[in-house]
């Protein structure tokens, strides 16, 4: 679960028992709704602050930095991972 997906959270104190934090979430894949308690202890509160992203910068100079993909990388990325795929008795001439 990360930040976008909490819709709302509730604190349910217990003066008997263990306090409860109440969840409301969307599912980032299926978008369906969802509930759910979770022991305060177990809570971990920063999940609902933001994500830092500080090397978005650096990652946006370097891509920019190598280029655009060439065909000729992409031919061989595709044999690569065709390499990748077979199966080891095909390498060792056993099989």
């Amino acid at each position: 679960m990360v930040r976008r997906d909490v819709i709302q959270t509730g604190l349910y104190l217990s003066v008997l028992g263990p306090s409860y934090v109440y969840v409301r979430y969307r599912c980032g894949r299926c978008k369906r709704m969802g509930e759910q308690l979770v022991e305060q202890e177990s809570w971990d509160p920063s999940v609902l602050q933001a994500e830092a992203r500080v090397s978005a910068g650096i990652d946006l100079q370097r891509f920019t930095e190598m280029g655009e993909i060439t065909e000729d990388e992409v031919i061989d990325f595709h044999y690569a991972l065709r390499r990748l795929s077979t199966e080891p008795e095909d390498e060792s001439g056993l099989g």
